[in-house]
């Protein structure tokens, strides 16, 4: 185990020590559980950051989606325990420029 030492505000020092005592941990286990927490929560925030991406990208390919409505419906018969189809997937067809949007030439 490699060591680091923080200089802590003696305000935020006190107040880690009374949590600490309260849930039965030494300071330095509070510490430790508090930077674990905020790593796991950072780390969790990046891969689904990255599956976003990954599946923007993927729509931007194949324009397939699924219309909201049929997702919803299709959750809710899941937590019902049913076994519904899966739903439809879509296509979307590429936006057409508008009046407002076309270029002049």
């Amino acid at each position: 185990m490699s060591t680091t030492t923080i200089r802590l505000p003696v305000e935020l020092k006190s107040r880690i020590d009374k949590l600490a005592n309260a849930a039965g941990k030494s300071s330095h286990a509070f510490m430790i559980d508090a930077l674990s927490q905020t790593a796991e929560s950072i780390e969790r925030e990046q891969a689904f950051d990255a599956e976003v991406n990954r599946r923007w990208v993927k729509f931007e390919r194949t324009r397939e989606y699924i219309s909201l409505e049929d997702m919803r419906d299709y959750a809710k018969s899941l937590a019902a325990g049913k076994r519904p189809l899966r739903p439809k997937v879509q296509i979307l067809e590429a936006a057409q420029p508008t009046s407002k949007t076309a270029k002049r030439g």
